[in-house]
């Protein structure tokens, strides 16, 4: 044999005893795309994949979750629902998002229900890929919404008791008002007089200081 063939066969088998760096076989490396290809073929393993939650912005006023439960309910099967809230007055923020345990059905809702006039109106839906979902989307789904009482809680608020210095700003914000009322009075040519405000007020205690020999 010449040099040629000599080295020629030394490649060859090279490239047969080459191992990677990880310790694995040329053959189990090049079987992991096969391995993908087979779990994407599988209807299992791409199901996953599919969106099964869906964006419903413009929702109108009165269709909270129980309305939208039993509405939505209608195409199949829900898993969770939330409808997006101020934290502050519990308001809705007219739009939410619904979980379907079957992506089919995500798909024939997001078809059938996009740009649907209800309630004067124009429901927005739309798919939400599995990428792109927050880990704290759901937090505090599946939950009735309990509206507060706020006309309870600013009649506890007016009514509390101040301290001194709080009824001391408040009642130079009154006095306040009522320069400015009775300059536009003035400024208006009408001649009117109404008693001072604090003329019922009792009178400001006073600071009493004593001397050392007092003591």
């Amino acid at each position: 044999m010449g040099n040629r063939a000599k080295k020629k066969t030394k490649e060859a088998a090279g490239v047969d005893d080459f191992l990677p760096l990880e310790g694995n076989n040329v053959n189990q490396v090049q079987s992991v795309p096969i391995k993908k290809q087979a779990q994407e073929k599988d209807p299992i393993f791409s199901a996953k994949k599919k969106p099964t939650v869906l964006y419903i912005g413009h929702i109108p006023h009165g269709f909270f979750e129980d309305q939208m439960r039993g509405f939505f309910s209608q195409f199949g099967a829900i898993k969770r629902l939330r409808i997006s809230r101020n934290r502050k007055t519990g308001k809705s923020k007219h739009y939410g998002f619904i979980e379907f345990e079957s992506p089919a059905v995500a798909e024939i809702v997001a078809d059938c229900m996009h740009n649907y006039l209800l309630f004067e109106h124009i429901l927005k839906v739309q798919l939400v890929p599995p990428e792109k979902i927050h880990p704290q989307l759901w937090n505090g789904s599946n939950r009735k919404f309990k509206p507060l009482k706020w006309q309870r809680i600013q009649m506890k608020h007016h009514n509390r008791e101040r301290t001194a210095k709080e009824q001391d700003h408040l009642m130079k914000a009154i006095l306040k008002k009522d320069a400015k009322r009775r300059k536009k009075i003035e400024a208006a040519g009408i001649e009117y007089d109404y008693p001072d405000i604090t003329d019922g007020l009792p009178p400001v205690p006073k600071k009493i200081k004593f001397s050392d020999d007092q003591e």
